[in-house]
């Protein structure tokens, strides 16, 4: 049966390429249809020459992916699996090149499907963009994320974060507090994913600039603006 064995840095590698998940050589097995092994500093995979292949460039593009400063986190390991299976080899390395530069803390965000690589296609290329689906589909997060890059290459010059307060069940002007204060828990969603890519310090340190690129408002409170080289971000649910 053909093989190829391949060589990495030292063990640390290998356990970071496997999302340190003992499961994870059964996944590649179950997966690409190919046997694979795992010891100190390589990988051994066994299978037909098509297998092979696609295991190889697998775990290269993983083993670039951790060089750009991208490490795999949760379900990292078994999404870019299943593009291979789903998509192709192919459409795993176009997700990587559709990679979302935020800032240096955060490094990038790199879409895990094909259908996020199309949602940030379309919020790249048209002024108004829907995003629908279930929750935790990375929606928010990575309309966020083109907010804070296009932010940070100047291309807009403030970001408004906005969501209806029907989970209230009454008119803003009753809740306590001013317009900030209101809105700031159905904002929640939003916040943290920003809080995610910008270091907090620099958030706190730098608060009064940042709140000067960064606008909370109602949907009601939007109307009446006029807005011109702003990302906005509408975040609702049905």
């Amino acid at each position: 049966m053909p093989s190829e064995t391949l060589h990495f840095e030292n063990a640390r590698v290998v356990q970071q390429l496997l999302n340190n998940d003992a499961q994870a050589l059964h996944h590649i097995e179950q997966t690409l249809g190919i046997k694979a092994t795992a010891r100190d500093g390589w990988i051994k995979l066994e299978g037909d020459e098509a297998g092979l292949e696609r295991g190889r460039q697998f775990f290269q593009i993983l083993e670039n992916s951790l060089k750009s400063g991208q490490p795999l986190r949760g379900r990292d390991f078994t999404q870019a699996l299943s593009v291979v299976q789903q998509d192709g080899v192919n459409a795993l390395k176009e997700l990587h090149s559709a990679k979302i530069q935020t800032t240096g803390r955060k490094g990038s965000v790199v879409p895990k499907t094909v259908g996020q690589k199309a949602y940030v296609e379309a919020i790249r290329q048209h002024d108004l963009t829907f995003g629908i689906g279930p929750a935790g589909t990375g929606k928010t997060y990575l309309a966020m994320a083109m907010a804070v890059a296009a932010l940070r290459e100047e291309k807009v010059s403030r970001i408004i974060l906005t969501r209806p307060a029907v989970e209230a069940g009454e008119a803003l002007g009753f809740l306590p507090g001013d317009l900030y204060e209101k809105i700031h828990p159905y904002l929640r969603p939003l916040l943290d994913a920003l809080h995610d890519m910008m270091p907090v310090e620099d958030i706190e340190k730098h608060r009064e600039r940042i709140m000067d690129k960064l606008k909370l408002h109602s949907v009601v409170a939007l109307t009446k603006y006029a807005i011109a080289h702003h990302m906005v971000q509408v975040d609702c649910q049905r």
